[in-house]
């Protein structure tokens, strides 16, 4: 009896535990990708090329077989599934479980279309090291900061990556399918992405910057990172891959925390599903934030790196060069945006999803509410980062900085953060600062009294 396996957010085949128990139960396999086609043509060009390179290199996978089938609605995704068991006879519908608020809603539309025909839908392991909801505090209820969170989390994450054999597999093909779908959009950079590359980044990062990478990976000149976000938000490679090849030294234990801020930020918004778009800490929303045409001109000069702060302005142009942009720079520039220019954070998180490469939903989110103080483990709304002592210390050569902005190529080390104490700074037409971080800084803080003294 053949069965369906449908690829969600697990694009790769091997330490997959849904496709391991796929293969166990049968050999006879209808590998499925499913889309929301007006979805996939609002996206920004990077993110349509990292999905479609991410599906080739997986039908390459399987033979180069992958049937594709694309939905407007959610209620459709459903109907679709059910028509492809009952065009193939497949009794069986196996995927990965989703906990993210989108994949929630999809395994919904597709249970109540399957249970009304008996199929059996068989949702298997999950995106994580551990599955979301599953640390507990001893109360039984969830953690809402990392610390605890993490100590638990070490104790109950798999290491053990899963082979799943797949020699005497036969793929087999819908009689009738839609191709993988052609970006519609051009990319500003050339992607390259799947399970195979996943690999082979990671093989990098080990030789290249794990043993340095708890002092590295806040530096945004250095290659201190490992680059495998994308791979993470496709499910191009499982994080037990990473856990079970790791080290004991300082740069792996820390690298295993930066996974473990993944999988709590999933808890997070697993136990919270509306803040993937709305307060983790309500009481924010009553903050006085900016609005009106000023306000529109400051977002748009922050969403095209005009700010006249180059540090922020080199992280906003790298998103738009590369659909990625560093993790520090990426707080950087979200403070700037919340506590600089008095916006809501929930724009900054829907710029950042349009162009992200390696968009997820929950790691967006809360690492956006961390930096606007009303998230988690909360870094409180009084942390406001200096843009230009955040690009001292962490481009302190300013190669970073040059490299993404070139009206300020002509300045020679440290003096590319602070043109405007050089005399020839402006020379190539870069713009000057659209506020006082000194000014804004002390507005912000007289913004959070304000809230302490609404009921």
């Amino acid at each position: 009896m053949s069965a369906i396996f449908w690829f969600r957010k697990d694009l790769r085949v091997q330490d997959n535990e849904a496709l391991f128990e796929a293969v166990a139960a049968t050999k006879d396999i209808y590998p499925l990708f499913t889309f929301d086609s007006k979805e996939y043509q609002s996206l920004e060009g990077i993110r349509q090329h990292s999905l479609t390179e991410s599906l080739n290199s997986l039908k390459q996978s399987l033979g180069n077989v992958l049937n594709i089938v694309s939905y407007q609605e959610n209620f459709e995704l459903g109907e679709k599934l059910l028509e492809a068991c009952l065009s193939t006879g497949s009794t069986q519908i196996f995927a990965m479980n989703r906990f993210d608020p989108q994949g929630v809603l999809e395994q919904e539309s597709v249970a109540k279309a399957l249970d009304a025909k008996g199929i059996e839908f068989k949702l298997l392991g999950s995106a994580y090291a551990v599955q979301p909801g599953t640390v507990r505090k001893p109360d039984g209820t969830n953690y809402r900061v990392y610390t605890p969170f993490f100590k638990s989390w070490d104790q109950l994450a798999d290491t053990a990556p899963m082979k799943v054999q797949t020699e005497k597999v036969s793929w087999l093909s819908l009689t009738e399918g839609t191709p993988i779908p052609v970006p519609s959009k051009a990319s500003p950079i050339k992607v390259i992405a799947g399970e195979a590359f996943a690999l082979r980044t990671f093989e990098r990062f080990k030789k290249r910057a794990v043993v340095k990478y708890s002092e590295d990976r806040n530096r945004a000149d250095l290659s201190g990172t490992s680059h495998l976000s994308h791979a993470l938000a496709h499910g191009e490679i499982h994080p037990r891959t990473l856990l079970s090849d790791l080290g004991d030294d300082e740069g792996s234990f820390v690298f295993r925390k930066e996974i473990a801020w993944r999988e709590f930020y999933a808890d997070v918004l697993h136990h919270y599903p509306h803040t993937q778009t709305d307060y983790y800490e309500p009481r924010f929303k009553k903050l006085r934030y900016d609005e009106g045409a000023q306000a529109q001109d400051r977002f748009k000069a922050w969403c095209e790196g005009n700010t006249g702060y180059p540090m922020v302005d080199a992280g906003m142009r790298q998103l738009l060069a590369e659909g990625w942009m560093h993790n520090r720079v990426r707080m950087i520039v979200a403070s700037f945006l919340v506590k600089d220019l008095h916006l809501e954070w929930t724009l900054g998180a829907a710029h950042f999803e349009r162009h992200l490469s390696d968009f997820d939903p929950a790691s967006n989110a809360h690492g956006w509410q961390w930096t606007a103080g009303c998230g988690t483990d909360a870094s409180p709304y009084y942390r406001i980062f200096n843009p230009v002592m955040q690009g001292l210390k962490f481009d302190p050569n300013g190669d970073y900085v040059r490299k993404y902005v070139p009206e300020l190529k002509h300045l020679t080390g440290a003096d590319v953060h602070e043109p405007w104490n050089v005399f020839s700074g402006y020379d190539l037409a870069y713009p000057a600062p659209i506020v006082d971080h000194a000014e804004e800084r002390n507005e912000s803080l007289a913004r959070l009294e304000e809230l302490k003294s609404i009921p």
